[in-house]
């Protein structure tokens, strides 16, 4: 009689003691995400846009982590390509500490595209996080889900990020992105 496969379920601390070899080691409720090193049209791309959102944001206003992380529970740590948090969260001791997400972007090439697109988008939403950008680089779009809003809403040429403590939006020519 064949015995059922039971995948191993890991925790935070497990986490920690991953070897530091390059690869993205990710946590979703327990269950193991494992991605290679990013590319160069992966960073060059996430490179671009974080230019034009820290102009838009400034230091006073919001932090920028290139990847964050996102920790909720035990067993949920997740590493976003670029993470926006309130200022007033300044340097605190952990990633569990914080507990307001203004945007996550997510940068999909061929080793994240399925991660990122059936699995990390909702987990984040899940975890209240505002507003999630998957960044396809096949499709050259970004896909935008909000809390309580539209998901996977496809732009390619224009895209506006208008976080509620800003007074004007951030509009962002798609094109000067994916060049």
């Amino acid at each position: 009689m064949a015995m059922p496969l039971v995948a191993p379920r890991y925790t935070i601390a497990d986490l920690e003691r991953f070897p530091d070899d390059g690869n993205r080691y990710e946590l979703l409720g327990g269950a193991l995400l494992v991605t290679p090193q990013a590319g160069v049209p992966h960073q060059a791309v996430l490179g671009r846009l974080m230019a034009a959102i820290a102009a838009y944001v400034g230091p006073g206003l919001a932090l920028m982590m290139a990847p964050g992380a996102i920790e909720v529970g035990n067993d949920t740590h997740l590493e976003p390509d670029l993470l926006i948090i309130p200022a007033r969260f300044g340097e605190v001791a952990s990633w569990r500490q914080i507990r307001d997400w203004w945007l996550v972007v997510e940068v999909s090439g061929p080793a994240s595209r399925i991660y990122d697109r059936d699995f990390k988008t909702a987990a984040y939403l899940q975890a209240g996080v505002r507003e999630v950008w998957r960044v396809d680089l096949r499709d050259r779009a970004v896909y935008v889900s909000r809390s309580g809003g539209p998901i996977d809403e496809a732009h390619a040429d224009r895209l506006v990020w208008h976080p509620a403590e800003v007074s004007e939006p951030l509009e962002i020519d798609l094109r000067t992105i994916f060049r």
